[in-house]
């Protein structure tokens, strides 16, 4: 099978093996921010500070799915997860948030006012965070069909 099928279905065995290496990457770096053995993180919606214990989870801004489909007629599968895992698309939020919002873009997600209210979300934070995961997306795929 031609891995850049235009048509393959979405599929992240590597997305997800990247995404663990990832996400030991970002805890061994929140511990050394946390300073005393405890991670120490910042919310990407909400700015608030987030410690190990905390119910938080590692948060694909824009969707592995999302990605998948927009690029799977140009990348390989390994080639996605490295967009997807690029460090300005992968964050920490309450984990309340990331299963309110599911796989939902985050821009329709906070189209239902309530969930900025229940869930607390820093509109402006959440905006930037959004505009710098597109960038890195973007980066990503051109240093990538630039090895090609």
């Amino acid at each position: 099978m031609n891995n850049n099928n235009p048509t393959r279905p979405y599929h992240r065995t590597e997305i997800d093996l990247l995404f663990t290496k990832v996400k030991a990457q970002m805890h061994q770096e929140a511990l050394v921010r946390g300073g005393d053995g405890v991670a120490l993180y910042t919310d990407c919606y909400t700015g608030e500070t987030l410690r190990g214990g905390d119910r938080y989870d590692y948060e694909h801004i824009r969707s592995s799915e999302e990605v998948f489909m927009t690029y799977r007629d140009r990348l390989s599968n390994a080639e996605i997860a490295e967009v997807v895992n690029c460090p300005e698309n992968v964050a920490v939020t309450l984990r309340t948030i990331n299963q309110s919002k599911g796989k939902t873009r985050m821009e329709d997600w906070m189209a239902n006012s309530s969930n900025i209210l229940n869930h607390n979300i820093n509109v402006a934070l959440t905006k930037k965070a959004l505009v710098n995961a597109d960038k890195g997306i973007q980066q990503k795929v051109k240093e990538i069909t630039s090895r090609k």
